[in-house]
């Protein structure tokens, strides 16, 4: 599982300028199945997304596409974890940890 912050790197007017392609890109996430919750961080200075894939340069290649990161409004901190404890709604993404 991932964690991916973002960062603004830009004026809020140029991040609210690409903001409904983002919302777009978003939503296709969502549905891929790929990502699990997102929002703003207060303040208003990025966001978080909670996200699944196969590996880190599979989530490194979908950020990279993410209209935020082609408009240079936003920069990405990626973190791996191992969900190995969820809530039961999320009982199907829990992990193991290596032997």
């Amino acid at each position: 599982m991932f964690v991916l912050e973002l960062t603004y790197t830009a004026p809020l007017e140029q991040v609210d300028a690409a903001l409904a392609d983002h919302v777009d890109w978003l939503d296709r996430q969502y549905a891929a199945g790929t990502f699990l919750a997102s929002g703003r961080k207060e303040p208003r200075d990025g966001g978080v997304i909670l996200a699944v894939a196969a590996d880190r340069a599979a989530i490194e290649d979908l950020v990279a596409g993410d209209p935020f990161v082609t408009a240079g409004v936003c920069a990405y901190r990626i973190t791996e974890f191992l969900a190995t404890k969820t809530v039961p709604g999320l009982a199907e993404y829990r992990q193991q940890l290596p032997a």
